[in-house]
């Protein structure tokens, strides 16, 4: 039996491939799509595809009445994450691609999705590319303990940092030791060009570039005695990486209860 998917964003930048992406899926099935400027439309033809027979719902509570599995959520920081815990008291499992939810946030969806016996995937990032450069810095964190995070995104972006750099740098708080740097409370001048600490065991600082000419970076710089390694993630323009990669948690997001964050918690 095919999988059945409730697409909240469905007219987004990742939305639209996403519809694409199943609609020409064998075990996927699109049940329900959300947006609120599309409201009432056909969610193919919304998408630049022949007709599905999906009307795009205006709000995620409308979608769900149409029986589904899993929800995928790309819209906006400040939705997210009542839609999640609205789909899990629905009884939906939950896939979330929309970043700028805080630790915070991401404990109390943890909480409910356990309550409620469904599993929960949020990544800040759902590319290959970036999972990759996730796991390969917190490997070098294990030995350099000076780290800190670069986040690009276009200028229009509203959260601050990404969603792909504020889980790298809470990651590699819990990995990294002791940085050598001299603590920013100590520092004279102005404090706030230092970015800003995320992270609950060895803060990592992490600085936001908003600007024409970015889609997404993100990088990670260690820095050792007399040398330095750069690890760094560029997305394109087009939304296809993130397609796979969401996919592949909407299809795995069953198979646990409560929250996982990141692509790679799935991927192995």
């Amino acid at each position: 039996m095919a999988l059945r998917i409730t697409l909240a964003g469905s007219t987004g930048w990742v939305g639209k491939a996403l519809v694409a992406a199943i609609a020409a899926s064998d075990d996927l099935v699109l049940a329900g799509a959300v947006s609120r400027s599309a409201a009432g439309q056909d969610a193919g033809e919304a998408a630049g595809l022949p007709r599905l027979g999906v009307s795009i719902s205006a709000t995620l509570e409308e979608a769900l009445a149409a029986p589904s599995d899993v929800v995928i959520d790309y819209t906006k920081p400040n939705a997210v994450k009542a839609h999640a815990l609205t789909a899990l008291a629905q009884g939906r499992h939950v896939v979330v691609g929309t970043s700028g939810l805080s630790a915070e946030d991401y404990a109390d969806i943890d909480r409910h999705a356990q309550q409620a016996g469904r599993g929960v995937l949020a990544a800040g990032n759902f590319s290959i590319t970036a999972t990759l450069l996730r796991r390969f810095a917190l490997e070098a964190a294990r030995f350099v303990p000076d780290v800190e995070v670069i986040d690009y995104a276009s200028a229009k972006k509203p959260d601050t940092p990404s969603g792909t750099a504020r889980e790298l740098a809470e990651l590699l708080s819990e990995a990294r030791q002791a940085a050598t740097s001299k603590p920013v409370e100590e520092l004279t001048g102005v404090r706030e060009t230092r970015g800003g600490a995320l992270g609950a065991r060895e803060p990592v600082q992490v600085h936001s570039l908003r600007m024409p000419s970015f889609v997404l970076s993100c990088e990670a710089v260690f820095g050792a005695d007399n040398e330095r390694l750069v690890i760094r993630h560029d997305a394109g323009s087009s939304a296809a990486p993130y397609v796979a990669g969401t996919l592949l948690a909407a299809r795995r997001v069953g198979s646990f209860t409560g929250l996982k964050r990141g692509l790679d918690a799935v991927m192995d």
